[in-house]
């Protein structure tokens, strides 16, 4: 085998260079990055591998001290160490992704198994950078735990003062685990709106904006820039980054100065994929899909209602969320025992049940499947056009 100037992995034989596998060398750029999203869904993150975030986050940590002991309580010396924490992390994770592309590349020249053995270990990565599975099972340890209706209180109903209610007491558990706000006094309606907007939420930063960059680095592959960050450089970037703005990126004490340059970047890094999700979630709530101006009517609804939240995502992936699945999140959180407003999204619709949980996990798989979809023929489809045109003006 050898690299093509045009593609990905071609096969050299007596009649000259071929596709492997018969496929044309621009959509073999993107098979990675399909195989890795097919064994995230299968696989998840297995607790008895070393995850990558795992590693970004001793790195931080390590990191964290270093700038603390350093930098002590002054404002602009912890800006700066922060700063210099996250190009260290972000650089450092970026390099290690270009270097395990750069020996899978090198492996395609290597006899038969070293050949895939390099293939397997880019796509083992590229898995490892998303979170769907492991999302769905988070959300699902949850409903399996919150009893069904009529078992538990009531939507709506008040907790009585000074007592628990035992049978949402594991359901407010294992909710705890996977959302920042306080837990303990949830009712039954409050947990499945914290589901909900978690579900929403993070299908975003832990889906479809690894997914995004992974897909930008195949693309720059597939139009034949080899030797630049791929798939999986671009990936365990933005990794590195939503891993420093879960652990710093917090208003509170240092974290204030040192967390924001770790929760800028990650903001930045979000907001076109989160964009896109807005665009094209309406595409797969319904089949067939909405016409063009129920389609824009729920995309301007979804960016009216996102706006006003703190955060430039957060918002606007949740009122997407809510609009396609028609019910009401946001609302009043409390967060170490301070209540904190949030907007209103979809207002009026009704509160969200398991029913709408499900659907929710199940618009994130259409949508996976839609976006790599879409991804795979628009690089195949321009590849294609830049091949013809060289091949004229030769």
């Amino acid at each position: 085998m050898t690299l093509g100037r045009t593609g990905l992995l071609t096969t050299v034989t007596e009649t000259g260079v071929e596709p492997l596998l018969g496929l044309h060398p621009a959509l073999l750029a993107f098979l990675p990055v399909a195989l890795a999203c097919g064994l995230d869904r299968l696989v998840g993150d297995p607790r008895w591998c070393l995850h990558p975030v795992v590693v970004m986050g001793w790195a931080i940590q390590h990191l964290r001290n270093q700038v603390e002991a350093l930098a002590g309580d002054r404002p602009w010396a912890l800006r700066l160490g922060g700063g210099l924490l996250a190009g260290v992390l972000v650089g450092a994770s970026g390099a290690a992704g270009w270097g395990i592309e750069r020996l899978a590349l090198a492996g395609t020249g290597a006899p038969g198994g070293w050949a895939w053995a390099g293939f397997g270990l880019l796509t083992s990565g590229l898995a490892s950078a998303l979170a769907g599975r492991s999302l769905e099972q988070a959300v699902r340890a949850v409903l399996q735990a919150l009893p069904v209706q009529g078992e538990a209180l009531q939507a709506g109903a008040p907790t009585p003062a000074g007592r628990s209610d035992p049978d949402l007491s594991h359901a407010r558990q294992q909710l705890a685990w996977i959302v920042g706000r306080d837990t303990d006094r949830l009712d039954r309606s409050g947990i499945l709106r914290a589901l909900a907007e978690t579900a929403s939420e993070n299908a975003v930063d832990g889906l479809f904006a690894p997914l995004f960059w992974m897909l930008a680095g195949a693309g720059l592959w597939a139009l034949g820039w080899l030797g630049g960050p791929g798939p999986l450089a671009l990936a365990w970037s933005f990794k590195a980054a939503s891993t420093l703005d879960s652990m710093l990126g917090y208003r509170s004490g240092r974290l204030r100065w040192l967390g924001t340059a770790g929760a800028r970047l990650d903001d930045l890094l979000v907001w076109l994929p989160c964009r896109l999700v807005s665009l094209s979630l309406p595409l797969v709530q319904t089949w067939p899909p909405p016409p063009p101006r129920s389609w824009w009517r729920q995309v301007r609804h979804s960016w009216r209602d996102g706006r006003p939240d703190p955060s430039p995502n957060a918002g606007l992936s949740q009122a997407a969320y809510a609009h396609a699945s028609g019910v009401q999140l946001g609302g009043l959180n409390h967060y170490s025992g301070i209540p904190r407003p949030k907007p209103l999204l979809a207002p009026g619709q009704r509160a969200p049940d398991r029913a709408t949980v499900e659907r929710m996990l199940a618009m994130s798989q259409r949508l996976e499947l839609l976006w790599l979809a879409a991804s795979g023929g628009l690089v195949g489809t321009l590849a294609s056009g830049l091949e013809i045109i060289t091949k004229t003006l030769s």
